[in-house]
């Protein structure tokens, strides 16, 4: 994988090139009823003056908050990623509104939150959890919309589709590790970059070696010390994988290459990452852990939200520790750095195969460490497609498919979640 052209999220640079429009700034929230989605509504609301949201769309499990949320907000649209959702988001709607009263328009089906994301607006923010959310990021960009990126995974899996769209500064990162490197860089030029430093909790692990992580059960993975977060990127950060991602997306946003950004791991999560510049400065981002302030920025940039979230207090006496990172115990850093590397259809068959991983651990069929080790078994076996190749679509979704079909192939052959020496053997 080649040093981005550009800096795909460069806070020099005003995206739009026009003046913030009067009034509020219309957003589309993708992902609405997760995580993420929960707390930019929360900022929007909080917020009258600035945001208006215009859409929303959800996987369609959660109905009745999803329908809240329409309601609360008076949205124009509704999506829902499971066709057979529409009904029932319609009755929910309409338990909502009262009878007789306008429903917004209901869109529904794989393609809905594109179609979705392509619609008139200022900003769409995409939470959305997972590779699903590539269409939408790539929707968005071609309408030339503002893009608050929290699916870290769109742009992992298919970096080279969304580098040829976006234009430079159209994307305003939302993972507060990003957005701390956004903030951070505004202390310099691209040119006086030396390293990126992007900061871990470490996870609910942190300190254990590989052989204590061998008997980790979900619910151990799920008790994240810092952030409340869904079980896929949960357990993500268990195994680091999402600290993987993370740099995969740093390199991709910001276009410094791997062997210039380092992990390390900062327990107590108030400082969100670093850059290193030339002159041997480290210009840190810090806060208290709490993701509406990254959401408020992205949201409202090139200005800031006032009252976002809490600053930290000063009058308190604060330990801050930084650790170097345990590769042996979390091998997924610098197996994702490998990933990187290899470009093509790599990070697509290495973040799908974890989502498997993750999905069968959650259910008893896999180890913790079987999670990382099988995931790495795929990419050797299928991770060398597409690479300096033109990467289309199509080949991302395929690669996909071939990896999610391979691991469910090595968890199917060890049930009952048997030992990591037996998945590698």
């Amino acid at each position: 994988m080649t040093e981005s052209p550009v800096c795909l999220a460069d806070p020099h640079l005003r995206y739009p090139a026009q003046p913030p429009p009067e009034g509020p700034r219309e957003v589309v929230i993708l992902g609405s009823t997760g995580s993420v989605g929960t707390q930019a509504i929360d900022v929007v609301l909080r917020n009258p003056g600035l945001f208006r949201v215009t859409g929303l769309s959800a996987g369609g499990d959660r109905l009745e908050l999803l329908a809240g949320q329409a309601h609360r907000l008076r949205v124009a649209a509704v999506a829902v990623a499971r066709p057979e959702a529409a009904d029932p988001l319609r009755q929910a709607l309409r338990a909502q509104y009262g009878v007789g009263a306008a429903l917004p328009e209901v869109l529904a089906g794989p393609d809905a939150a594109a179609e979705l994301a392509s619609r008139p607006c200022h900003t769409v923010l995409n939470g959305i959890t997972g590779s699903i959310g590539l269409a939408p990021t790539l929707a968005a960009l071609s309408a030339g919309r503002v893009l608050a990126l929290a699916n870290k995974e769109s742009l992992i899996v298919g970096g080279p589709l969304v580098t040829a769209l976006a234009k430079p500064g159209q994307i305003i990162p939302v993972d507060s590790e990003h957005s701390a490197l956004f903030q951070a860089l505004l202390g310099g030029s691209r040119a006086e970059v030396n390293r990126l430093v992007v900061t871990a909790s470490g996870g609910p692990f942190r300190g254990r070696t590989r052989a204590q992580l061998a008997e980790v059960t979900p619910e151990d993975a799920l008790a994240h010390p810092t952030w409340q977060m869904g079980p896929v990127i949960t357990v993500n950060s268990a195994t680091l994988v999402n600290k993987g991602l993370e740099v995969i997306e740093a390199h991709l946003l910001y276009g410094v290459p791997f062997d210039r950004i380092e992990v390390v791991v900062h327990p107590q999560s108030y400082v969100h990452s670093m850059v290193e510049f030339v002159d041997g400065s480290t210009l840190v981002q810090a806060s208290p852990p709490d993701m509406r302030l990254p959401i408020a920025l992205a949201l409202g940039w090139p200005e800031r939200v006032r009252g976002a979230a809490a600053n930290c207090d000063w009058t308190t006496a604060h330990t801050w520790e930084f650790l170097p990172l345990d590769t042996d115990a979390f091998p997924s850093v610098p197996l994702a750095c490998r990933v990187g590397s290899l470009g093509g259809t790599a990070p697509a068959v290495f973040n799908a195969a974890n989502e498997e991983c993750v999905d069968a651990f959650l259910a008893g069929r896999l180890p913790f460490l079987g999670i990382v080790d099988t995931v790495a078994r795929v990419v050797d076996e299928l991770g060398h497609g597409g690479a300096g190749t033109s990467l289309t679509l199509s080949d991302v979704l395929e690669a996909e498919r071939e990896a999610r079909r391979r691991a469910r192939e090595l968890v199917g052959s060890h049930p009952g979640g048997s030992t990591t020496q037996e998945m590698t053997s």
